[in-house]
């Protein structure tokens, strides 16, 4: 079983914030895969489904991004998971838009929803980093997250949530790198 975490803040004023990228991206990965209704648990909503031949649970932690880690330590243990059954879907201040990187284990870059995650279940789980881009000065990088993403850049933003739901089969299937490429090459020029 994997656990697929996707992280935002909860509530219909974040919805198009930068930060919330995590939360588009596994939304969009649930409607593909045709996964169950949304639940509330695990301080957060959840939804199963299959890709891949693999049972996975998707999760939006609800506790609000710094203390993210809460929802998914609740969520791994119930399930009597390892950290490197975990994906964490998330913004990537330090990625231009439309950007994508995956990794296992690393550190948190500053992102305070991958810090409050590390602090609950180490950092020994994986990562898609999605770029978002930087506003240029670290002192603006708070407005930056918490504001919505601009009309124009819906232009990178549907195709990369689209290429990454269309190639999570790869990522489950233990093949990161070419679910990284596959993902690279649907939106390039975009």
């Amino acid at each position: 079983m994997l656990l697929l975490v996707g992280l935002g803040n909860p509530g219909a004023e974040y919805a198009r914030n930068r930060h919330n990228i995590g939360f588009m991206a596994v939304e969009a990965i649930a409607r593909r895969h045709n996964f169950g209704p949304w639940k509330k648990r695990f301080q957060g909503q959840t939804c199963e489904g299959t890709v891949a031949g693999e049972k996975v649970l998707a999760l939006e932690p609800l506790t609000f991004m710094n203390v993210s880690g809460q929802s998914v330590v609740a969520a791994l243990q119930f399930f009597k998971l390892k950290p490197e059954n975990v994906v964490v879907i998330h913004d990537e201040l330090d990625l231009p838009p439309g950007r994508i990187r995956v990794k296992k284990g690393g550190g948190h870059g500053g992102h305070n929803g991958l810090r409050s995650i590390d602090s609950h279940i180490g950092k020994d789980y994986w990562r898609i980093r999605l770029g978002i881009g930087h506003p240029g000065n670290k002192d603006l990088v708070s407005g930056y997250v918490l504001h919505d993403f601009a009309k124009a850049d819906q232009s990178w933003i549907d195709p990369l949530i689209d290429a990454v739901a269309d190639n999570l089969p790869l990522m489950v299937d233990g093949q990161p790198e070419l679910f990284m490429n596959k993902v690279t090459v649907a939106t390039q020029g975009k």
